[in-house]
């Protein structure tokens, strides 16, 4: 190992982009169908700042935000990883763990940010497990899933193509315990909406009110939030019924 590498320490965001990244975060979740060609038109009309595109391109992958519309490359995948087709298309959702997905989202600090992976139940909006992370490793992903595997199990898991969810640890774990896995087509903008749908929720109802100041503020915030989701939470979706009504209740019901 080359004496530099040992010695590097990664520079962290300026203030001015970690300014831009908490405006581009809003923006994108009021309007994810803008890619940065309309980021870049709506900071220079909504707040007159004028910036070179690529930078925004670059500040967006940092953020893993993509505009949600049909386009030839939709995440960036590991071209080494195998992919596996998409299993849900046309196929009713009818029960409690019938369907799994999961996806990644950013979670803004004041002086940073982190990165926030959920597994959610399809028919019942039920958040299985949840974890933060400050890098997109595959780890934490590979972690939330062994942590929601211990709670129950789903006939099909759904990802994106992105590289966390297409490598070897997070596939083994699926296959070691018998799970179909599907994945988004490319150009398939809303194979996974479910998600899109929680991270709105997400981030309106607990990010954008809490300035958190650290990791450990965004932790304990969103530790108190996703059982208010799960528990209290009531979706017009679900009869105004709870997610873990839902979900705990069909469990049940199933088992007898």
């Amino acid at each position: 190992m080359a004496r530099s590498t040992f010695y590097y320490e990664a520079v962290p965001e300026s203030s001015e982009n970690l300014r831009l990244m908490t405006l581009i975060d809003e923006q994108y979740t009021h309007t994810p169908f803008y890619g940065s060609r309309k980021v870049v038109e709506w900071l220079r009309t909504a707040h007159g700042v004028n910036l070179n595109r690529k930078r925004i391109q670059r500040l967006m992958r940092l953020m893993r935000l993509e505009a949600i519309y049909p386009k030839p490359r939709l995440t960036q995948r590991n071209m080494e990883h195998r992919i596996f087709p998409y299993l849900l298309r046309d196929v009713p959702i009818l029960r409690v763990n019938q369907v799994w997905s999961t996806d990644i989202t950013y979670i803004r600090l004041q002086h940073g940010f982190l990165y926030l992976t959920a597994i959610i139940d399809w028919f019942s909006r039920y958040v299985v497990s949840w974890e933060l992370s400050n890098t997109l490793d595959a780890a934490f992903c590979v972690t939330a899933l062994e942590r929601a595997l211990r709670i129950a199990q789903p006939e099909v898991f759904n990802t994106d193509q992105g590289c966390q969810f297409t490598c070897e640890d997070f596939i083994t774990v699926l296959q070691a315990s018998g799970v179909n896995i599907s994945m988004d087509g490319k150009g398939r903008c809303l194979d996974n909406v479910i998600c899109e749908r929680l991270w709105r929720s997400v981030k309106y109802e607990e990010v954008y009110l809490n300035e958190y100041p650290n990791g450990s503020a965004a932790f304990s915030g969103l530790n108190s939030y996703f059982p208010f989701y799960n528990d209290e939470r009531l979706h017009q979706s679900l009869g105004y019924k709870t997610p873990a009504t839902v979900f705990f209740g069909d469990s049940q019901a199933h088992l007898n």
